[in-house]
Order: C-alpha cells, then structure tokens, then sequence
C-alpha cells in the first residue's frame, strides 16, 4: 500500500468516527424524547383519572338527614347556606357550641348574628367566631386552637360539598385528638355526572381539585408550627 493510499484512508476515519457519534447522539435524543412523551401522557391520564374520581367523590356527598350528636360544630365561611345549616344544627342540639371560622375582621357580632337571623339568645351563648383565618389551611389551625381549648372530642364540620376533601385532609393534620363528621352542605344536584354539563360546576370542581392536590403535596413537606401570634377564636365575650 502506498503513502498516499494510507493517508488517504487515515484521514477519512476521523470523517467516519463523527458519523457514527452523530448517530449514537441522535438514537439517545430520539429515546429520551420518547421517555418524556410517554411520561407526559401518563401523567396527563392520572391528572385526568384523578379529577373524575375526585369529581365522582364530590357529587355523591350528601347532606346527612339526622347526623349523630357531637360534641361541637365547625362551620367554614364562603356561603350562607353553610352558615344556616350550622345554626341549625346548633339549635337542634346536634352540639354544645359552634366556631364559624373564617369571618371577616370587619365583621362584627350583631351584623354577623342578623345576616344569620334565627335565635339571638342562642347566638349570643354558644357561637364563637375566628376572624384570624384567611384560606382553609388557616381554618384548620385555629379551629385547632379551638376544639383543643375546650377538649372536644367530636366535632360537625360543615362546608360545601366540593370544599369536604381538601377540608378534611387540612382539619385532619392538624385535629389529632377529635373526630371529624362531615356535613358537607350540597346546593346543586351533581349526580349521575351532572357536573359535566354545568360549567360553573366543573369549573369549581376542577379549581378545587387543584387545590386538594396542592394540599395533598404539603403532606409531603413538615408543616411548621403555628405563629404564636395567632390568637384562638374570640368567645362570646365581648363584640
């Protein structure tokens, strides 16, 4: 073989070499590629599984006809129709006292106890109110502080219907001593998949989802201790 032939072929390996790199480089792309694809989709399907089933869960609470007797009530603020069936069940004697928790600071006792109506005498003996609480992880550590207070070991907790989960899981963080009964207060029929062709209803569901799962990831990172600076819900005493 001559000079010229040998450095002629020497010369093309490193041509040869870059080529099959490429290749090696371009197979590795195109499998991870594949491996993302593949495992966006089936995130996508759990997303998507995980809301019907949590939608499905949502539209078949009901609202308990005659709930057993505990020994307080907890209602989270967000609508009149929680409020009312909390003071209802407060005057059936479904419990000895009731925290509404989460009022606004500017709220006062008799323009709460109006826009409540019912009995002022029993409003004005056995309903505290929490006007700490901004968002439901804050309903959680002052009903809490409450419930730890006065050492109840039941509690009605009272909310809407697609509010219960996240609720629940919250409340029961944070409620190591009590045991929660849901009352979860329905105002529109979702049953039999009606949530799919209302909306407003599925726009609800699928914020609240979000947020349940955001809720479920906390789980996963400590939970700090409450700020001293958070004071328990105010008693009856005073305005």
């Amino acid at each position: 073989m001559s000079t010229r032939d040998s450095t002629g072929m020497v010369g093309q390996m490193p041509v040869v070499a870059v080529g099959v790199r490429n290749h090696a480089n371009l197979g590795r792309f195109r499998l991870a590629l594949r491996a993302l694809t593949l495992t966006v989709l089936l995130a996508a399907a759990v997303f998507a599984g995980g809301f019907g089933w949590f939608a499905n869960k949502v539209s078949h609470l009901t609202t308990p006809a005659d709930p057993a007797k505990a020994d307080a009530i907890i209602v989270l603020t967000g609508g009149q129709s929680r409020l009312d069936a909390a003071m209802d069940l407060l005057a059936s004697g479904k419990g000895e006292r009731l925290l509404i928790s989460g009022v606004h600071p500017s709220a006062t006792r008799r323009q709460l106890q109006v826009a409540i109506g019912g009995d002022k005498k029993l409003f004005s003996c056995c309903v505290d109110i929490d006007r700490a609480a901004l968002d439901t992880i804050g309903n959680a550590e002052e009903s809490a502080k409450w419930v730890e207070s006065h050492a109840y070991g039941t509690v009605i907790l009272v909310t809407n219907n697609y509010h219960m989960p996240r609720s629940l899981l919250e409340m029961g963080r944070l409620l190591h001593g009590a045991r929660l009964e849901p009352y979860p207060v329905v105002n529109s029929n979702l049953d039999n998949g009606g949530w799919l062709t209302k909306p407003q209803a599925l726009r609800v569901l699928f914020t609240e989802y979000n947020k349940y799962l955001l809720a479920l990831v906390r789980g996963i990172v400590p939970v700090k201790p409450t700020p001293d600076g958070i004071s328990l819900a105010e008693t009856t005493v005073g305005g």
